[in-house]
């Protein structure tokens, strides 16, 4: 993307950041956020995203926008202090962070406090929030939406306000006159209603990057659309300058130590769904990160000592998967032979018997894992969950625990009763623990994607194993 100087030149501070949040889910949140990266980006600015929440796929497309890796940030699955470390380590140098939440600002885990909601990460980090509301069939009520939001927690720092769906200029200056009467809140801008600029959607959400990548194109028409309705050097002189707040001064940054194992990491269209801040706790941990193609690939990668098969699509390339049998005849083989293989929901689709597909086909997997895979027409699981380990394994001994999110449209069949299972599952909420995390040798599978930044231990534990098995080769 080509550089386009801003009219108001170079931003003259370290660094600075907001959180663009929406009234609630479905608002326009990515579209907003995409729009303001691809903007700055295009004006020369640096900027760094930064996603709420377990999701995989709006940070793909945020790391297209910017030119940069977007990190995930979650008030369950992270401790405060965790987020704050994740913040710092990946803002960097750059002049802008953009933090997209998560459904809407006050919507977290209940009714009765503000856990896992976006106002309370806006708070841990310290920065103000660019509310997102959409103006459809509204305008002086918008007025008063708007004065909920600003005074339900005053403890809060809202920026402003962007409406998006602006029917017309006359609809965007009646909304406007409608703040200002109400002198509550600024007014950023409108953004116009444009349907052709959606991002499609599967049944996991957005489509990802890796098999539908976003067009320059319309990262340019995004950055138009953001740079002829919005404010932006108002926007940017409202923001405090995050070296003078908590963010910027708490918490530890960590470095990694040399390598010491190579860990083979499947990154194709089919597996596309990893936390960067799990890969590098790996890297941190001593093992050196080789991508691998378990798409087009016939071998993995010289010498490598572990494998890690994350999520993704593979019933969307079930039939590619199945017709590499090069590639699944060798992770069968060194499943056998005790290399150490940590595989989370669509990786354990693959180490699978076979996958069944909506139209009745199957496919044949690697056959490790002594059941099957059928895909379902409907959401089978989805929620957070808290992992215990019942004996000691490949993330560390029996009692450790880290936490993730599960979230699928598959389910096993014949299951075998005798199967050793790893895992003690909770939810959120709490409640009976449900046995999984299934093992194999040195391999353990789960429809469950850890976020090892809530234990960093685990990804010790498993470049360890990796070691040993090294020593042993």
């Amino acid at each position: 993307m080509p550089k386009k100087e801003p009219a108001w030149g170079r931003c003259p501070f370290i660094m600075r950041g907001l959180v663009v949040a929406g009234t609630h889910s479905g608002v326009g949140k990515t579209t907003l956020t995409l729009g303001l990266l691809a903007a700055w980006r295009r004006q020369g600015i640096s900027v760094r995203p930064f996603k709420v929440g377990p999701d995989f796929i709006d940070p793909g497309h945020h790391a297209q926008a910017a030119n940069s890796l977007s990190h995930n940030l979650d008030g369950w699955m992270l401790s405060r202090e965790e987020n704050l470390r994740v913040f710092r380590q990946h803002t960097g140098t750059a002049t802008i962070a953009v933090v997209e939440g998560v459904m809407g600002l006050f919507d977290g885990y209940d009714g009765n406090t503000e856990a896992g909601c976006t106002a309370q990460m806006a708070k841990w980090l310290g920065l103000p929030v660019l509310l997102l509301v959409d103006a459809r069939s509204m305008a002086r009520s918008a007025a008063a939406l708007v004065h909920g939001f600003a005074t339900f927690d005053r403890d809060l720092i809202l920026a402003g306000v962007v409406f998006n769906q602006v029917g017309s200029p006359t609809h965007l200056r009646y909304l406007r006159q409608a703040l200002e009467q109400a002198g509550e809140v600024r007014c950023f801008g409108g953004l116009p209603r444009e349907v052709e600029l959606a991002i499609p959607e599967r049944h996991l959400g957005l489509i990802t990057t890796d098999d539908h990548p976003l067009k320059e194109s319309y990262l340019e028409r995004l950055a138009d659309l953001i740079e002829s309705n919005l404010d932006l050097e108002g926007l940017l002189a409202v923001l405090p300058a995050l070296s003078q707040g908590k963010a910027w001064e708490e918490g530890p940054v960590y470095s990694s130590q040399p390598s010491e194992v190579r860990l083979a990491v499947a990154r194709d269209r089919a597996f596309c769904f990893y936390y960067p801040d799990n890969l590098k706790w790996l890297a941190r941990c001593g093992a050196e990160i080789v991508p691998f193609s378990p798409l087009d690939d016939t071998d993995l990668p010289a010498e490598v000592h572990g494998v890690y098969l994350g999520g993704g699509y593979p019933e969307l390339f079930a039939r590619q998967l199945s017709s590499n049998q090069a590639m699944l005849r060798i992770i069968r083989e060194r499943a056998g032979s005790g290399m150490p293989m940590y595989a989370e929901c669509g990786g354990l689709m693959y180490l699978s018997q076979e996958i069944q597909d909506l139209q009745g086909g199957r496919h044949a997997m690697a056959k490790v894992l002594p059941f099957g895979v059928r895909m379902l027409p409907r959401l089978k699981t989805l929620g957070y969950r808290e992992v215990t380990l019942a004996a000691d394994g490949l993330l560390g001994p029996a009692g450790t625990r880290a936490r993730g999110h599960e979230y699928h449209y598959s389910e096993m069949i014949s299951e075998p009763v005798d199967l050793p299972r790893l895992y003690r599952l909770t939810a959120r909420t709490g409640g009976k623990s449900v046995e999984e995390g299934y093992t194999v040798n040195q391999v353990l599978a789960s429809y469950v994607h850890l976020h090892f930044g809530s234990n960093p231990e685990v990804a010790w534990h498993f470049v360890g194993h990796c070691r040993r098995f090294k020593e042993k080769a």
